[in-house]
């Protein structure tokens, strides 16, 4: 999967605080993302991501 900064992710699960959408931070080794309802950040490694994530909402403002 290609994640970028500024994407949303919808995660299978719902987080504690009832959100289910991620904002990504940063990408790399790890991947950065921040709750969209509760501001909390975690760190994930890609696989972990993948395995959590059941779609990508691109971010429009990326120009590739």
């Amino acid at each position: 999967m290609d994640y970028a900064a500024g994407d949303r992710i919808v995660a299978r699960k719902k987080h504690p605080c009832g959100s289910e959408e991620w904002l990504v931070l940063r990408t790399g080794a790890e991947i950065k993302l921040k709750c969209a309802r509760c501001g909390r950040i975690v760190l994930l490694s890609p696989d972990e991501v993948k395995k959590m994530c059941r779609k990508i909402i691109k971010n429009e403002e990326r120009d590739d």
